[in-house]
């Protein structure tokens, strides 16, 4: 089930913009990006063309918006989640809970923003780009922390952020591909998480 991105007036200009991306957001649940036209959009918005190609100059400039949403929502739903001065451990999970439950809100949305973005190309490097880095400034800050400083474990690497988002958004892929029940990633999300962001094994 779609859910809305923003709470706006949904007949200003912002509530038209909302309404065409969670337009969007349904037709993806019920088809697939690919196979999405801007009539599914504007059909399942309850608005016009005229209203679309007002906010948007086309169906990839909608999928690009929606996609930056969707990832600021997650942000921000997982950065609410975790308190800072809770021990580092309480405060992984309560990071992964948060993105697994945001994915599992918007399965859809979430495996064409790894899967079908790409195919966009260059028009799509500019999102994924910003939205790797977003991701990495998240975790970086989240273990800059009181908890985590407590433990004598300082802020991730970038390097090693990546690593970490990069495994998973491919388990969170193949699970939605598979059908499988997203919370079932919870579990190795956390104990990934641990194994990186923890004590470092010294090689001397």
């Amino acid at each position: 089930m779609s859910t809305a991105l923003a709470h706006t007036d949904p007949t200003g200009p912002q509530g038209f913009r909302t309404r065409l991306l969670d337009g969007l957001t349904r037709a993806i649940e019920e088809r697939g990006y690919r196979d999405t036209t801007v009539a599914d959009i504007v059909r399942n918005a309850k608005t016009s063309k005229r209203t679309f190609y007002g906010e948007f100059d086309s169906k990839e400039e909608c999928f690009l918006a929606l996609l930056r949403a969707n990832n600021d929502a997650m942000i921000t739903g997982i950065v609410s989640a975790v308190e800072p001065e809770d021990d580092w451990h309480v405060q992984i999970r309560s990071a992964a809970t948060a993105y697994v439950d945001h994915i599992a809100s918007r399965p859809a949305v979430t495996l064409s923003w790894i899967r079908e973005a790409p195919a966009l190309g260059a028009a799509a490097l500019p999102l994924h780009r910003l939205a790797m880095g977003d991701l990495t400034n998240m975790l970086v800050d989240l273990t800059d922390s009181p908890g985590f400083r407590r433990a004598n474990l300082p802020p991730i690497s970038r390097p090693l952020a990546l690593i970490l988002l990069g495994g998973l958004r491919e388990l969170t892929a193949l699970s939605v591909e598979d059908g499988s029940d997203l919370r079932l990633i919870l579990e190795p999300a956390v104990v990934a998480a641990t194994a990186i962001l923890g004590p470092r094994i010294s090689s001397a």
